[in-house]
């Protein structure tokens, strides 16, 4: 034998046996996937019914396994309105490694236990006790302040005693139940306001406001009557101090979604109350830290008196409002200081006093070249100029406030505000809009839009755009295939994407009765979240080793990509998902698709969190390594807890 040869021994094959045919392995594969066929059809897929004693419930159909086995079946099992949950056993396992794949095997994880009941409305940074070690000077103490390693707490947050999952959308803008959030505060306070009434176990939303006593809808009427709210032209809006959001609920029903945001605790769980009626909301404050959106992103921004000192700190805030407006877009200001000659024996300040004020916020107005265009009653609207050529010219005879130089426009999470205009993109007419021109609502949904088309978001192209468009219509069409209630109306309302890219996934769900959170991580390239507003979608910044900045039981369904894989280096995997459980309602759904590896590593923790899941295939089949890691969040509640 040749030096370096590999001996080779063969075993015959011993006397009188014979070797299998391929006819005869053939009819043992066939036997073995009808087996496994007859097994999915006779036990589908798993459900969990809802609080509340409502019908509806969430199923999951069990997809094709590549190896041989008749899959188990599942049920996940869900109490209602305080009953306690039931589930028959579970068999989770994986069944659908394909072959030549190898799967770490990971050891089961901790039990998580309940947090205290007095932590039901945790917000981890915006906790009230941590805010009072910050300065109270410009209402700094309620920006973000999140927890140290050493203070976060690792336990399940709890539902409140008696909870209830909301009304279906659009019952749950007018109606909520008490037991969610059960606080009266508001119910004494704006009483003769008509912002929310007490109905026995329910809560009442008339739909009125400070400014607005008649309702929201004829408040939007009266400014409709003034700038164009119903062509299309405007689509995403922001409402600065919102109450509990009737401004923004009732722009829904004309194709506006609006960004509302709040201070936590400036009226005792008005954010909350928003969210539970089922209207896009978040905790905000203006405060030194710009707003956590990019520049050029709303058609318009409101205030009705939202109580933001505009005028002081050098326009400080108007600046602010300023980034974030895109060229063109409207500012609404009502309450004090419009209309101060009527109202100023109501509002208990001196005129001189409110002539001042509204004096200054002209003023400043004009130094960033906004144009005045009608002030009826108590509404006051300015617009923001579509290019910055005449403002350009002015700075030689206004010198304040400057033209900001260095600093990305986009940047803003934790970044400080300044007190300078941020510069809008060079345009070569005085005809042009900066940065592009949209398209009106709906086209622009589907639209390229212009930061893709002028090539400023550098390695994307219209092309690639428009197969992500392709792409995220054919995964959410089999999302609908594997959980049966996602196309149901009135299962879900609120949806977060945690890495929304171009806003895929919430463009693919537009035509449902639900509206999306597209969070863009700023680990990764976020300069796709300004994209999403130009596609007519909103959301927000956010890093997910820290928590994000609203109260728990916000959504219904969290759609997470790949963002295990974006945090794998960069913090502890069980913090991410306490924070998915702390704002996922009971008996919500979580899509986290990720590498199979991972999902078997997330599956492992969260078979600690009460949560009912099952890995099942990409929508490509079972050879592809990436899949799905579908979950039910189980009721309970508190009270269930203690018992």
């Amino acid at each position: 034998m040749a030096v370096g040869a590999t001996a080779t021994k063969l075993h015959p094959t011993p006397a009188g046996a014979r070797r299998p045919s391929m006819l005869h392995l053939a009819a043992v594969a066939v036997l073995c996937s009808v087996s496994y066929l007859l097994g999915i059809w006779h036990h589908g897929g798993f459900s969990a019914a809802p609080a509340g004693g409502a019908t509806s419930s969430v199923s999951i159909a069990t997809t094709a396994s590549v190896s041989c086995v008749s899959p188990t079946p599942t049920v996940l099992g869900g109490g209602g309105g305080g009953a306690s949950s039931s589930s028959a056993t579970l068999d989770f396992a994986a069944h659908h490694t394909a072959e030549g794949m190898e799967v770490a095997s990971v050891p089961a994880h901790r039990r998580y236990e309940a947090c205290p009941a007095k932590y039901s409305e945790h917000t981890p940074c915006e906790d009230v006790e941590r805010s009072l070690r910050f300065p109270r000077d410009r209402l700094m103490y309620r920006e973000r302040h999140c927890p140290s390693e050493g203070e976060r707490m690792r336990c399940l947050v709890p539902a409140p005693k008696g909870y209830h999952n909301p009304f279906p959308w659009p019952a749950s803008r007018d109606v909520a139940w008490f037991a969610n959030v059960p606080h009266k505060e508001l119910t004494v306070e704006k009483a003769v306001q008509n912002w929310i009434h007490v109905d026995r176990d329910k809560f009442r939303f008339p739909g009125g406001g400070t400014m607005f006593p008649h309702g929201a809808g004829a408040y939007i009427d009266d400014i409709g009557k003034l700038i164009p709210l119903h062509d299309g032209s405007i689509r995403t809006a922001l409402d600065t101090g919102c109450g509990v959001a009737s401004w923004g609920a009732y722009l829904l029903s004309r194709n506006i979604l609006a960004m509302s945001f709040a201070p936590r605790d400036s009226h005792e769980a008005q954010v909350q109350f928003a969210l539970e009626r089922g209207v896009p909301a978040m905790i905000g404050v203006l405060s030194s830290n710009r707003l956590t959106y990019p520049a050029r992103a709303f058609d318009m921004a409101h205030c009705s008196r939202c109580l933001i000192p505009w005028q002081l700190y050098d326009g400080l805030y108007l600046t602010e409002v300023d980034r974030i407006l895109r060229p063109g877009g409207y500012w609404i200001l009502s309450g004090p200081p419009i209309n101060w000659k009527k109202h100023w024996k109501g509002w208990q300040r001196t005129k001189e006093d409110l002539n001042a004020e509204q004096q200054a916020i002209e003023a400043v107005a004009k130094t960033l070249c906004w144009k005045k265009i009608k002030e009826v009653g108590d509404i006051a609207i300015w617009q923001k100029p579509t290019n910055h050529i005449h403002c350009k010219v002015s700075r030689k005879v206004i010198k304040s406030p400057p033209f900001c130089s260095n600093k990305n426009p986009d940047s803003a999470w934790y970044d400080k505000m300044e007190a300078c205009i941020t510069p809008l993109p060079e345009v070569s007419d005085i005809k042009d809009v900066a940065g592009g021109e949209l398209m009106k609502w709906p086209q622009r949904l589907t639209a390229v839009p212009p930061r893709i088309a002028s090539g400023s978001i550098e390695g994307v192209t219209d092309e690639m755009f428009m197969e992500d468009t392709k792409l995220w219509k054919k995964r959410a069409d089999h999302y609908k295939s594997v959980i049966s209630q996602f196309g149901q109306k009135g299962r879900y309302r609120n949806l977060l994407d945690m890495n929304a890219h171009f806003g895929g996934f919430a463009a693919a769900l537009v035509g449902d009765p639900v509206w999306v959170m597209n969070m863009v991580p700023t680990v990764g390239n976020s300069t796709t979240l300004g994209v999403i507003y130009e596609r007519g979608l909103i959301g927000s910044y956010q890093d997910w080793c820290e928590g994000m900045s609203t109260y728990p039981r916000t959504y219904d369904l969290i759609h997470a990509d790949s963002v295990f894989t974006i945090y794998k280096d960069r913090c502890e995997m069980e913090n991410i998902l306490l924070e998915m459980d702390r704002i996922l309602r009971p008996e919500g759904t979580v899509i986290i698709r990720d590498d199979v590896d991972m999902l078997v590593k997330i599956k492992s923790i969260a078979d600690g969190m009460r949560w009912n899941s099952q890995i099942v295939d990409h929508e490509d089949g079972p050879l592809v390594r990436e899949k799905l890691l579908l979950v039910v969040k189980t009721y309970w509640t508190l009270e269930e807890e203690n018992q």
